[in-house]
């Protein structure tokens, strides 16, 4: 018997946790508590729904019967109509109540809502849980001297951790977006057709105000403070796009990292984590590939093309309502939270499990400093020993350039101190260099900045949040 495709997601890379909340028990669980809410906010409106019928259909919310659901499905074509039968059918009592006075939407698009809330609330524990383990990977490594790079040119020495602390700040900056989006989230409630309660407005003879208690008091039943103000058929599809936008802009982040992370292995100075059996190639066995890093990257461009996919919805709206919203919705949502998921274990694992090779940092930081200390040693030969400036700068120059010579054309090493040492010009002994050659005076103020970053930044973020971290996350492969 050949095996059906199933998403990779569910099978290589996103928790049991996110799955759940995509699940089918998830989406129509949520459809039965909304039926519910439903009938009992019009119940509490005095709309004739017995203590009865809301009895059974609370003892049946988890009692779904799938496969006669899909066979109405296919009978009636429509999703909602079928599992308002399927409820029915598991409470006969309350059968005729069940989906009163609402549209499709109620449930659709009040279940999206929710889901997303959810989701975003455990991206948002873990994204703390990981901007807690960049942290600790940078307070480690803040005095440690490392070569630093523009254009991915050799450039002025930053630490170890001060580089840390860029990662880290995009991923405050994406935690803060996310903390905005999920402020301002609000339910659709139970506005009918084109978004005027015009069918409760009829169930409620034309009382306005119980259409509005009713909105009200079904949010509250679902843990929301509010409902949209005003809607067509559904909530604004901009929603979607901007949970989307934070989503994207974490990729965004994790993009960056894992980059960094694969241009470091490649001059050994970091490693990620790699187990006891792993192989690296299957042709060379020597191999170590930062495979982890590189997944992050391929899963981060899904997740940002496909964020795309909820602003042409939303732009593509027609008045009140179209469903050319609904296929694509139900795909581009849901993998973009599944990836993100993914994508924030993998980071928290590679920070959590980053081997730093000292040694080989100081190496290739030692083999470009002769270069950026010439004018460290020039001011210095000038302030202190009463030297020509121009002098000494035509002398670095052709220094500089008959050991760049060295390096590329013979392969040989870095020879420009020697050159200046033994350059009576300069007039220096081998205690002075090593005195202007010290590698703390290259990097600015960087350990420093880690301190006060973490300090006035961080920290307050994660003392604030400290129930929302997690357990260090698994990868399935």
């Amino acid at each position: 018997m050949q095996e059906k495709y199933v998403s990779p997601f569910s099978e290589r890379y996103s928790s049991d946790k996110m799955q759940y909340l995509f699940s089918a028990d998830f989406k129509f669980g949520t459809w039965r508590k909304l039926w519910i809410a439903l009938a009992e906010a019009e119940k509490e409106l005095g709309i004739a729904i017995s203590d009865a019928q809301i009895a059974e259909m609370k003892a049946n919310i988890d009692n779904i019967d799938y496969d006669f659901a899909r066979e109405k499905e296919k009978e009636v074509r429509h999703d909602v109509m079928a599992h308002v039968l399927t409820y029915g059918k598991a409470c006969p009592n309350a059968k005729p109540i069940i989906h009163l006075g609402a549209t499709s939407c109620f449930v659709g698009d009040n279940t999206d809502i929710i889901i997303m809330k959810e989701a975003l609330l455990l991206i948002r524990s873990e994204l703390i849980t990981l901007i807690k383990k960049v942290r600790d990977f940078a307070n480690e490594h803040k005095g440690l001297a490392t070569l630093g790079y523009t254009h991915f040119q050799a450039a002025q020495p930053t630490t170890v951790g001060k580089r840390a602390t860029l990662w880290l700040q995009d991923l405050v900056i994406d935690l803060e977006t996310l903390d905005f989006e999920l402020s301002r989230l609000k339910l659709l409630g139970c506005k009918g057709t084109t978004g005027t309660a015009a069918s409760f407005l009829e169930l409620f003879d034309g009382d306005g105000k119980k259409v509005k208690q009713l909105d009200k008091l079904i949010a509250n039943k679902m843990g929301f403070d509010k409902t949209l103000d005003v809607s067509g058929q559904t909530y604004t599809r901009k929603i979607d796009a901007n949970v989307l936008h934070v989503l994207a802009g974490i990729a965004e982040s994790a993009t960056k990292f894992s980059n960094d992370i694969r241009l470091l292995s490649h001059d050994k100075e970091v490693e990620e984590p790699f187990e006891t059996n792993q192989i690296g190639s299957s042709a060379m066995a020597y191999k170590r590939n930062p495979m982890r890093s590189e997944r992050i990257a391929s899963l981060a461009r899904l997740v940002i093309v496909g964020s795309l996919n909820p602003q042409i919805t939303a732009s593509a709206q027609w008045l009140e309502r179209t469903l050319d919203d609904s296929a694509n919705k139900r795909i581009s949502t849901s993998e973009a939270f599944l990836a993100v998921d993914a994508i924030l274990a993998l980071y928290t694992n590679i920070i959590g499990g980053l081997t730093v090779f000292p040694k080989i940092i100081e190496k290739n930081l030692n083999r470009e400093l002769p270069f950026m200390a010439t004018e460290n040693i020039l001011m210095y030969c000038v302030k202190t020993k009463g030297a020509d400036r121009q002098v000494l700068h035509e002398a670095i120059r052709q220094h500089s350039v008959a050991a760049a010579k060295v390096v590329k054309e013979q392969g040989g090493e870095n020879d420009l101190l020697d050159r200046i040492l033994a350059d009576k010009q300069f007039g220096l002994s081998k205690q002075e260099l090593d005195k202007i050659l010290d590698v703390k005076a290259f990097t600015g103020r960087a350990e420093e900045q880690v301190d006060e970053y973490l300090k006035n930044v961080v920290d307050p973020i994660l003392n604030k949040n400290k129930n929302c971290i997690l357990n260090a996350a698994e990868i399935k492969y």
